[in-house]
């Protein structure tokens, strides 16, 4: 072990944004990190995820100036525990930094697929892909032929719920982003039936019924406001919504009025059910057991909007606040190689 203390790169919170954040409610600070003691070991991260429910976490749940959390992959470089040799890669929540130091508690060492990246453990093998799969199969229990409908449908969840549910047997899969390009890519790459920039043209609702005429089954809402409006309008009897994130409100000085059709959940018999994938870890197993062919084989894709440098780690983070992404967000820490 090296006799100099390790230091870490950190990018902290340094005030609360005010509506949306800008560059300057961070600051990047050098951690020193602590002496490896019996059962640690210190990490290089490889990989970071940045999320929407970050936006929540940046006004009461993170500490200012503090070290922040968020999903990651990294190498074990130095290690004082069996259960972390070095060389592994683990997955772990130390995320927003260079490197870090971890107990086995801390963090997953990564199980070895052939032919899949490591990063896909930030997206379809990761808590993007398990929360589309949830949402999917636990929450909304889609059923072969059935028509569903994805808010956000060109984000991390939204294009792997996308692909999950045609390998589930959804009948019709229609999703709203928010530009034209991202509409081409659903319908053209993704597999997508129909979908439309809710940006553009009439309202949500009647977007919504032209692409969806027959009426919906199940949603996947990540927005919640009017696209969950829209969406109870559309739904047929006995519809499902599982509500994953309400985006649209996370910059908001007050939230956006409710669904004014609320009443609509009791006429219709509709399941309106709000969920987060931390109560669903014990999917896990059984997401990597299903996708992991269907990746090898190239019938899904794992869509990463990468961002390079540990130094572009908020513009990333901004970026994926205004939609700038198409998949999943995630930071490179270290050049291709």
């Amino acid at each position: 072990m090296s006799d100099t203390a390790p230091t870490a790169r950190a990018v902290q919170q340094v005030r609360r944004p005010r509506g949306r954040p800008v560059p300057e409610d961070f600051a990047e600070v050098e951690l020193a990190l602590p002496a490896l003691e019996s059962g640690d070991a210190l990490v290089e991260n490889l990989w970071l995820s940045v999320d929407p429910y970050m936006r929540e976490c940046m006004d009461a749940d993170w500490d200012l100036d503090s070290p922040l959390e968020g999903r990651s992959i990294g190498r074990v470089t130095e290690s004082r525990s069996p259960e972390l040799p070095a060389g592994a890669l683990v997955f772990h929540r130390d995320g927003w930094r260079t490197h870090t130091v971890l107990t086995a508690a801390d963090a997953r060492v990564l199980p070895h697929y052939d032919g899949i990246a490591p990063e896909t453990f930030l997206g379809l093998l990761g808590g993007t892909g398990l929360t589309a799969y949830v949402a999917l199969t636990r929450v909304a229990r889609l059923q072969p032929g059935e028509t569903l409908y994805i808010s956000a449908a060109a984000g991390g969840v939204g294009t792997a719920a996308g692909q999950l549910a045609r390998l589930l047997g959804a009948g019709r899969i229609v999703g709203s982003a928010g530009s034209a390009a991202k509409v081409r890519m659903l319908t053209e790459r993704l597999g997508f039936d129909a979908a439309f920039d809710h940006r553009a043209g009439p309202s949500l609702a009647a977007q919504l019924a032209k692409a969806a005429p027959d009426g919906i089954d199940v949603c996947l809402d990540n927005v919640g406001g009017a696209h969950l409006e829209a969406a109870i309008g559309a739904m047929r009897e006995f519809g499902r919504i599982a509500w994953c994130g309400a985006i649209a409100q996370y910059d908001a000085a007050a939230a956006p009025a409710a669904p004014r059709n609320l009443f609509d959940l009791v006429e219709k018999s509709i399941r309106l059910e709000g969920f987060l994938v931390a109560n669903h870890r014990d999917v896990q197993a059984e997401l990597e057991e299903f996708l992991v062919p269907h990746l090898r084989s190239g019938r899904v894709t794992d869509r990463l909007s990468v961002t390079d440098g540990f130094e572009r780690t908020v513009d990333a983070f901004l970026g994926m606040l205004r939609g700038d992404n198409t998949g999943k967000s995630v930071v490179r820490l270290t050049p291709r190689g």
